[in-house]
Formats: structure tokens, sequence, C-alpha cells
């Protein structure tokens, strides 16, 4: 990202942010409510256009892409609220993100052709290898209405696992977990990074930030004020300044 920049109606949501993420590394951005955190994602995954800057995605300029596009490229993100589909089950809601590789068309879908059959025995498959990776397989029929907040999370990450994701950016991933959920969280993180998938993670749980992050980027009024590792994150009198104070 070279300087990024988002504006809404004057409001300067990202501010000219510049830094780049290391192949295979977990990094995360902070800041107060209102720091442009979740709005950047939406600026990088191509939900939102950038209004000034550049971004760059394995040396291809990807700047306005559109969202799809960037989801095949393999910059896949989750949501801070998930927007699972309430109507479908758990292997359901997985099997949408793993349809992005579908190769049967619209008409052989729709006439149920043997290619579409053998298609469909695909992706649920791999819906249901990546449940397994969040350790949900055995809740892959219950109604995702079901599910706790936490949970419901594990779903979202495993949808955007059946998109084959280089970089996986995790919006607000432990907001509303339970101890033994985040201390999940973070096992499933290092596994999917030492698989090789590069981890970005937007999140107000310090303590989880600080415990696996290897950089951490710090936002506050859409600019960049700090970065770094998190012990000098920590002590960075700007960041305390940013937090009023507040341990991190």
């Amino acid at each position: 990202m070279r300087g990024l920049s988002k504006h809404f109606s004057g409001i300067k949501a990202v501010d000219e942010v510049t830094f780049a993420i290391k192949r295979m590394s977990i990094i995360s951005m902070i800041g107060p409510n209102g720091a442009g955190k979740s709005t950047f994602i939406n600026v990088v995954s191509g939900i939102y256009a950038p209004n000034a800057g550049k971004v760059y995605f394995e040396g291809e300029e990807i700047t306005g892409t559109a969202a799809h596009e960037i989801a095949v490229k393999g910059i896949v993100r989750t949501f801070q609220l998930e927007e699972l589909f309430g109507s479908l089950s758990v292997l359901e809601n997985v099997m949408v993100g793993c349809h992005i590789g579908s190769r049967s068309d619209v008409l052989a879908c729709g006439f149920s052709l043997p290619s579409a059959r053998s298609e469909e025995k695909r992706v649920r498959k791999e819906a249901k290898e990546c449940l397994k990776e969040v350790g949900l397989e055995q809740r892959a029929y219950d109604p995702i209405s079901r599910l706790p907040l936490g949970e419901r999370k594990l779903v979202g990450i495993a949808r955007a696992l059946g998109m084959k994701p280089k970089l996986l950016m995790l919006d607000e991933p432990a907001g509303g977990g339970a101890a033994h959920e985040v201390e999940r969280l973070v096992r499933l993180i290092y596994n999917l990074r030492d698989r090789g998938i590069t981890i970005f993670i937007v999140e107000h749980n310090m303590p989880f930030v600080m415990s696996l992050s290897e950089r951490i980027i710090v936002l506050d009024e859409g600019r960049k004020i700090a970065e770094g590792t998190p012990n000098e994150v920590r002590t960075n009198e700007e960041v305390i300044k940013a937090y009023l104070g507040e341990e991190i």
C-alpha cells in the first residue's frame, strides 16, 4: 500500500497509509473506534475504490480492481459481523466460498448435467475439509442460527478458506468470543500461517493481538501513527496518547 486514501464527504477515513505485508507473516492493525481500520480492509479487498494511492499484490497493481477479481487473485476477507446465510446450514454456507473455483457454467447447473453434479461433489468435499480445519466438522449440518458468535466467526473463516486465499484479512475475528474460543482461534491462525497463508488482522482485543502479531500497524483518524513489533508499539508515546493512556 502506497499513500492509500479514502474519503467520505470530506472525512479522511484512510489518510495516505503506506506499508507492506511480508509473505507468510501475521500482521495486525489496531486503533481507536473510527480510526479507519475496516475502511482500510474494504479498500484493499475492492469493496471501496480509493481516492488516492496504490495497492500492489505479488508485484501487480490491483488498485480499484473489482472485489470478486481481487478474491480470485488470492486476497480474501472475513467480516466484523459475519454475513452468513441464515437459511442455510453450516456446510452450505462454506460451500458458497468453495464455489469461487467452480468450472461449471449456469446452463450445466440449471439442467443438472453430469459436469455440474461432479462439481457439486467436489465443492461439498472441499467445504467439509475447510470445516475440519477450523474444528467445526461436527456442526456441518446444523442450521447456522444455532451457532454462538465465536463459532459463526469460524464459519466465516472456513468459507474464506474455501476461496483458497494467499492473503487472509480477518476483521475482528476474536470479537465476542469466549476465552476458549479465542485460544482456539490463535491455534488456527498459526496453523494457517504455517501452511503458507499470510494473515492480516484488524482487532480490538489487545492481548490477542499482542500474543501473535509479528508486526502491528496503528491507525488514528485514518493516519498511520506507528508501525513495529508488539513491544515497540506498546511503548510508543503517540499510540498511548491515541488510546487515552489505556494499557495495550
